[in-house]
């Protein structure tokens, strides 16, 4: 398969992007003519069925986390095509931004750093349940219990500070904090690479949960392959801005065809079988 062919999908592709460019301005130094602008994301073209788990690996610097945040409205694209639905997620920022993040959510690699510290877990999780969707307290009261049984804690730790909570339970409460918004795709920016590899496989584990349970349609961002490998359907491998590899991810785990994802593999620990 091409670096830029979309893997077949049963669900219909419910996220999109076509040559998808963006670039960065460099600062001038004095006296010296303005260098050429920084192309961190270098024509991606990339498609994610309803339910399945894209998942985008790479190297830290070569524009998956760029690409993450193009795909929640918290960039613009400087060229390309990016869509949900079929509708531009671009248009939709300009227009409704609200309606943008009722059908895409994130969550960030730093669970505590996502969260505010001065705001218990309830004012966390009620502010997107009333601006998004309109709920009263009632109404909030009651679907903050319901999020909270959904990431496996108790209705009680609604009450408490962010800091209170391990890295795993902060995790759980950033992913609760996007179900509030009840979208359609969630992106997960290196959700798990602070965690221990304990807690690591307990919320990987609660997101495939989570998937078979509502239907949800996960980008996946990560430079751990060992990670991507047990929650994805489809791979993307990113190199400097651009996709080299693209396609299903058992194919891509057993047979790379591209040099670089055999060099990423290659430095994925393994452990060796032993005879008795």
């Amino acid at each position: 398969m091409s670096a830029t062919a979309a893997p077949d999908a049963a669900g219909g592709v419910v996220l999109r992007t076509d040559n998808l460019i963006r670039e960065f301005r460099r600062k001038r130094r004095l006296l010296a003519r303005r260098p050429a602008p920084l192309r961190a994301v270098d024509g991606v073209s990339l498609s994610v069925a309803r339910g399945r788990t894209l998942g985008i690996v790479g190297e830290s610097g070569c524009g998956k986390s760029t690409l993450a945040r193009m795909m929640v409205g918290l960039l613009a694209p400087t060229a390309g095509l990016l869509e949900i639905d079929g509708v531009s997620i671009p248009a939709l920022v300009r227009r409704d931004r609200r309606a943008l993040h009722r059908r895409v959510q994130m969550v960030f690699q730093d669970p505590l750093g996502s969260l505010n510290p001065r705001r218990t877990v309830r004012q966390c999780l009620a502010a997107p349940l009333m601006a998004l969707h309109g709920m009263n307290a009632a109404a909030c009261t009651a679907r903050i219990a319901e999020l909270m049984d959904l990431v496996g804690l108790r209705s009680d730790f609604a009450e408490r500070y962010p800091h209170e909570f391990s890295g795993g339970q902060s995790q759980r409460i950033g992913i609760a904090r996007a179900l509030a918004a009840q979208p359609e795709v969630i992106v997960l920016d290196e959700p798990v690479s602070a965690l221990d590899v304990s807690v690591q496989a307990q919320v990987l584990m609660l997101l495939a949960e989570l998937q078979a349970r509502l239907g949800l349609t996960y980008v996946f961002i990560s430079h751990d392959l060992a990670v991507v490998e047990s929650i994805a359907h489809e791979v993307a491998v990113m190199q400097s801005g651009r996709v080299v590899e693209y396609g299903a991810a058992e194919r891509i785990f057993a047979a790379p065809q591209h040099a670089y994802t055999r060099l990423l593999l290659s430095s994925v620990p393994r452990i060796a079988a032993t005879e008795e």
